[in-house]
């Protein structure tokens, strides 16, 4: 062995030791001869790391820094070098640049250019290795790199403490800042302050006076500003710009040139964006600076727009312009009757004596035309008004009102399960990409590979080996353990990657579920598990009795018997599990279940009976819903909605000696309740946990509370999933369901409450909505602070102008006297009684309401106030002061 290649063995041997420190001293003694050498070693060292598992970590971590420095110090070329030190293997914690910038040191400047150039274009090593990459531009003395990752590596690694003196002394800020305002994400950094007075972490100040400074150039950041405000985005990203724009402040010169940019922020920008180019229009407005014809297009944009403290802005402003120029009547007024559109009626009491105390002004008959006919937009309350503003050719709606709920929602027919294997397979497939997406696809799924192993095994096996070659799930022997994987633990056991006495043990594992959360997803486990050890031994079942006949879940009885005459015709036993699933999903309340129970009593087998004995039994499993109050049976610190629903089962004999384990919770003693859970719990057969209960929706919703519950006071997205299949399930809709509409009615996010809203109506449309029922609901909720009034205001306004303004008005009616007589009113009460007023007004509603004339009576001007007033007005009670109170326009 020659002294190069000693050299050589013995720099791999410090790598493959992970002895990273003495890596650069070992590299300085090899020549261009021995790094070329080197390599081979190094990649084949490389891809071998990449297998050990976890177990290994801390050797792999040594390994992988050693790696890093011995193949940045062996490459000679930069692109390879570059890939190398940018590996997302190797880049590992315990190194931040230092040794590798000395490993690299030594190499030429240009050399060095080019590997800081590549690295700096790889987002995630110019962010998270920031130093490094630094430490080759000043090595190298290359110009600044202006990437987006390498801006961001920027704004961490300045001192938060020092900004001002940080960025001011740093030769990279007049390049880097700039760039800033380019950012697709803004980082959070850019916007924190330390609250009070104090700007020392703020950015927008700092910046603000290095542009004061001349440091940089305020032009450059007032464009980019402006740029990236109109370039849009969530609003957390707009944050920054905003604020360094109001820090930088705006001179007349910049505001009159950029008319249109403002005026596409007030159109289109999220609210405090808005509100700025507001504000900055307002002053041009009022300065003379701003067209009348510029004027109209932004308030036409403004008064579209849902923000009610922008709209009343918007309205005060025409008011000051009109009163110093009359002669823009003609032009301004068709503007503002698209505020008689507004869901609040006191902006459309301000619109409309806007338009009254100018309407003489307007000469031209077709704009008092085109004034007149948008008094229809007004609210009932203000059309007499509208009639005194414009005379009889206001447009007044005589009609008779009517309800309108949407059409009673149809039960889809389930497709028969795939015919061939090959479309078979291919279901399963697009099932990988979006597993468990419905319960009708995953049933049909189930039943197809329990039909098509029945018939042919072996060409099923092939079939699944060839399209899922190295899917996980093959790699995985806990399909049993903490729970089954859906689809692909039958799959698995197909191929044998389980085994059936594991399956075996499963499907008949005893005990009550730990928590509410876990019950439902029990029933999936099991029946999963039960099918996959009929595929893994080879049973005679030819087909599944539970697969569903309608898109909810649910069997039609007639399917029902027919599968249970195949079976004796087969001289076939039902699986426990499966029978049991078919039994709950059956239709009861279906026109052909008398006769089917007839029918299935006649097979003369166990199965018939037991589904005779089902369809014609009084077996409601619906068990009694309540909340703990609040400070009062604490069992945890956090005090979670969820944790505080106890569900009291009812005693159900026939189901504790006659069902599988998996179902047993279904049917307790008086004495047990089960409590809910203030954990999160994830699951991904939780979009399956509707295709459990179909035919019995209480018992359904009484199972599905303790997970929304606690995702809607966690205000997560999607709370309200449930609710849907709530909506389109069999059986009586009673407390459960009830309460389960409440929660999501009152839910954080719009999408979730227009969930809860569509169930509402489809309950509505069916006939199974008690206004009464969910009214105790939603009063007991709002008292307690569980649903706030406001976000429960939004969805009973919804619910109210897609039609069912009747509808709404006798959930109203039953809430109103708990918010009115409460010795605090809470806080959104007077939204809840504007919607009830609307609602009156359109549907002619009537009734007393208890409390109201009390609020109606009382002094001031404040939104409750004034609300009740026109609640009292509309159910013809009267008060002894106006409906409403408006602040003079223009003043």
């Amino acid at each position: 062995m020659t002294g190069g290649d000693a050299r050589v063995e013995q720099f791999l041997d410090a790598v493959r030791q992970g002895r990273y420190g003495d890596v650069p001293g070992l590299l300085r003694q090899l020549d261009a001869a021995g790094r070329k050498a080197a390599l081979p070693e190094l990649k084949r060292l490389r891809k071998e790391v990449r297998g050990w598992d976890w177990k290994r970590w801390e050797e792999r971590t040594r390994v992988r820094c050693a790696l890093r420095l011995a193949g940045a110090g062996c490459h000679t070329g930069a692109a390879a070098a570059a890939d190398w030190i940018g590996g997302r293997d190797l880049r590992d914690w315990q190194d931040r640049g230092g040794a590798l910038l000395g490993v690299l040191a030594e190499r030429d400047p240009a050399w060095l250019t080019e590997v800081a150039r590549r690295l700096a274009e790889r987002p995630a090593v110019a962010e998270d290795e920031y130093a490094l990459v630094h430490g080759l531009v000043q090595l190298s003395g290359c110009p600044t790199p202006a990437t987006e990752g390498y801006v961001r590596g920027w704004t961490r690694a300045v001192r938060r403490r020092t900004l001002l003196d940080s960025v001011r002394s740093d030769p990279q800020t007049p390049v880097l800042a700039p760039r800033l305002l380019d950012l697709a994400e803004i980082p959070d950094a850019l916007t924190w302050r330390a609250g009070g007075t104090d700007t020392s972490y703020h950015w927008p100040t700092a910046l603000a006076a290095l542009a004061g400074e001349g440091v940089l150039d305020r032009t450059v950041l007032v464009d980019g500003c402006v740029t990236r405000l109109l370039r849009g985005g969530r609003a957390r990203d707009l944050r920054f710009p905003l604020a360094l724009l109001q820090a930088l402040g705006t001179t007349d010169g910049e505001r009159r040139g950029r008319v249109p940019d403002w005026l596409g922020m007030v159109a289109d920008a999220p609210s405090p964006v808005a509100g700025y180019a507001q504000e900055v229009l307002a002053e041009l407005a009022l300065d003379g600076g701003l067209a009348v014809r510029d004027l109209a297009e932004m308030s036409g944009s403004v008064l579209f727009r849902t923000e009610k403290k922008l709209v009343r802005a918007q309205v005060t402003l025409l008011g000051k312009v009109l009163r110093r120029d009359p002669g823009a009547a003609e032009e301004l007024l068709p503007v503002v009757t698209d505020a008689f559109g507004h869901e609040d009626t006191v902006i459309q009491e301000r619109a409309l004596k806007l338009v009254g105390r100018h309407l003489s002004a307007v000469t031209d008959a077709r704009v008092r035309e085109e004034l007149a006919g948008a008094a229809e937009l007004l609210s009932p309350v203000h059309r007499a008004a509208a009639v005194e503003v414009f005379g009889t050719s206001a447009a007044v709606d005589a009609r008779p009102y009517e309800e309108v709920l949407p059409p009673v929602p149809e039960l889809r027919p389930v497709a028969p399960a795939a015919a061939t294997v090959a479309e078979l397979v291919e279901e399963l497939v697009a099932l990988a990409r979006h597993p468990y997406g419905s319960v009708e696809d995953f049933e049909r799924a189930l039943d197809g590979v329990v039909r098509h192993a029945h018939r042919d095994r072996e060409a099923l096996a092939t079939a699944v080996r060839e399209a899922f070659a190295g899917a996980y799930w093959l790699e995985r022997r806990d399909h049993v353990s903490e729970g089954s994987d859906g689809i692909f633990t039958v799959l698995a056991a197909l191929l044998s990657a389980v085994r059936a006495s594991a399956l075996d043990l499963a499907r008949r594992r005893t005990g009550a579920p730990s928590c509410a959360h876990k019950a439902l997803t029990r029933v999936v486990d099991a029946r999963v598990w039960e099918a996959a050890w009929l595929v893994a031994t080879g049973g005679p079942v030819p087909f599944l009795l539970a697969a569903p006949t309608r898109h909810t879940g649910a069997i039609d009885p007639p399917v029902l018997v027919e599968r249970l005459r195949a079976y004796r015709d087969a001289g076939v036993e039902p699986l426990p599990v499966d029978l049991v699933q078919a039994l709950l999903r059956v239709r009861k309340a279906d026109a052909s279940a008398a006769r089917a129970a007839a029918e299935a009593a006649a097979l003369g087998t166990r199965a018939g009976a037991r589904l005779a004995d089902w369809l014609t039994a009084d077996v409601s499993l619906a068990p009694g819903v309540r909340f703990l109050e609040r400070g009062r049976d604490v069992r945890s610190g956090r005090w979670w909605l969820a944790e505080r629903l106890v569900v009291a089962v009812r005693e159900r004999r026939l189901i504790k000696e006659e069902f599988p384990p998996a179902f047993q919770w279904l049917g307790g003693s008086p004495e047990e309740t089960v409590h809910g859970c203030g954990r999160y719990h994830w699951s991904g057969l939780r979009p399956l946990w509707p295709g459990v209960l179909p035919d019995d929706r209480e018992t359904l919703a009484a199972w599905l509370l303790p997970s929304l519950a606690g995702e809607a006071e966690r205000d997560e997205r999607e709370a309200a999933w449930g609710l849907t299949a709530l909506a389109e399930a069999d059986g009586p809709a009673g407390p459960a369901v009830h309460l389960a509409l409440a929660v999501g009615l009152g839910c954080r996010h719009v999408e979730d409450r227009l969930t809860a809203v569509d169930a509402l109506l489809v309950l509505a449309s069916r006939g199974d909505l008690d206004p009464a029922l969910l009214a105790a609901r939603l009063a007991e909720l709002v008292a307690e602070g569980t649903v706030k009034p406001n976000r429960l205001a939004d969805a009973a306004r919804t619910a109210a102008s897609a039609g069912a303004y009747a509808t709404v008005w006798a959930v109203l009616a039953g809430l109103l006297p708990c918010l009115l007589t409460a010795r605090q009113p809470p806080r959104g009460a007077g939204e809840l009684v504007a919607v009830a007023a609307e609602c009156v007004e359109r549907s002619g509603g009537s009734g007393e309401v208890p409390g109201l004339s009390e609020a109606a009576a009382r002094a001031g001007s404040s939104r409750l106030v004034v609300q009740a007033r026109r609640l009292s007005a509309a159910l013809g009670h009267g008060t002894d002061r106006p409906s409403s109170e408006v602040v003079e326009i223009g003043h």
